[in-house]
């Protein structure tokens, strides 16, 4: 039901096509995060007029609400949904981790790692619950996403070696918990390296991963606060360790020139929460840079937001209308504003497949961040 091919290269640079029960998607590709089963901002229509291929949903979100037996009553995610293209949903370790934490008001987390799970509080009613690898699989099964995670520890940045090291470990033996666990053959499975900033231990963690032999592998715990050269680095350790022949997905992961910089390192798969959640703050990426669409300067300014971009934002208002709807609390502001940023990010991965294609890669790469950051 799945299969994973490279079309192109150039250099670590891949060009591949993922087929899936629900539809065949591109590589290098961008997954915006619909972590309630939808895109904030957005409907189905206008990420299907975009050309969005596949959506990420949350395991953790779903779980707390509707709760597993809604979704499961409805026939799985994309019956619950609508969305017919493919589905990834990662595990929610992530969300346990960082969420929780901020549950509590005396410094304490509100998260305890044991061998056979993670207990939390949730960040909505600060109930506890406890997921084991055995849950989230099972949980995961009941959505029929195409795409889904092992339960994994996520490490904080800095953290000590021996505490990443025992991580390492024990994400490991979750996995093998999780590849045990799992039934359902219409779905597929990847591994989750990990190993925080060390070399040795992203080395070990790939490694180990692989040898469970997963139709594809994740990339966990960076962009935590790290500087972006220390990501990068990591990236390239990573990849040096995973198979040519299967997908490579970045977690969590990025920024426009994050996208550029990881497909150069030979990553295929991305999501982030930025490209939605910055539009709703008014921050919109162009040709030439991002812009805080609610600044002064763009009081009078009639051009379009991006003159490069055909969108349907782009085609039909100026950035003062933009700014207008923006400082008066439109809710228009910010569905046209994650239209053109999904739309910026859509693109840039269209064009980084054809550069990939007609081997000039490389020299997009140089033009693009050169015009990227000009800040015209």
């Amino acid at each position: 039901m799945f299969s994973f091919e490279i079309i192109a290269s150039e250099s670590d640079a891949r060009r591949g096509r993922l087929i899936t029960p629900h539809g065949i998607i591109e590589t290098p590709v961008f997954m915006p995060v619909g972590t309630q089963g939808t895109v904030k901002a957005m409907i189905h229509k206008l990420l299907d007029d975009i050309g969005v291929q596949i959506m990420l949903a949350n395991t953790y979100h779903l779980y707390l609400r509707p709760g597993i037996e809604v979704i499961k009553l409805a026939g799985g995610l994309h019956s619950f949904t609508g969305w017919r293209k493919p589905l990834l949903t990662d595990s929610g370790g992530y969300q346990i981790f960082s969420l929780s934490r901020k549950r509590t008001k005396d410094n304490r987390s509100g998260v305890r790692v044991f061998e056979e799970g993670v207990e939390f509080k949730d960040h909505l009613s600060g109930s506890m619950h406890f997921f084991t690898p055995e849950k989230v699989i099972q949980l995961q099964e009941v959505f029929g996403s195409d795409f889904i995670m092992p339960l994994d520890e996520c490490v904080e940045y800095p953290t000590t070696y021996a505490y990443a090291e025992s991580s390492v470990q024990r994400t490991l033996r979750w996995l093998d918990r999780s590849i045990k666990h799992k039934r359902r053959e219409d779905q597929a499975l990847f591994g989750i390296v990990q190993g925080a900033f060390f070399e040795d231990l992203r080395k070990v963690s790939a490694l180990s991963t692989v040898e469970r032999d997963l139709f594809g592998y994740a990339i966990g715990g960076l962009s935590v606060g790290e500087p972006k050269d220390l990501m990068y680095s990591m990236v390239e350790v990573v990849c040096e360790y995973l198979p040519w022949q299967k997908p490579r997905y970045l977690m969590g992961v990025g920024m426009p020139e994050d996208l550029v910089e990881c497909v150069a390192r030979g990553i295929d798969m991305f999501d982030c929460v930025a490209p939605t959640r910055m539009a709703r703050t008014g921050t919109l990426f162009t040709s030439y840079g991002k812009i805080n669409i609610t600044g002064e300067i763009y009081r009078k300014d009639f051009s379009p937001l991006d003159e490069n971009c055909d969108c349907y934002t782009c085609k039909n208002f100026t950035r003062a209308y933009l700014r207008h709807l923006y400082k008066a609390e439109e809710i228009s502001a910010y569905v046209l504003g994650t239209i053109h940023n999904l739309s910026f990010y859509h693109r840039l991965m269209e064009e980084i497949r054809k550069a990939i294609e007609l081997g000039s890669f490389e020299s997009f790469r140089r033009s693009w961040m050169e015009r990227y950051n000009s800040k015209r």
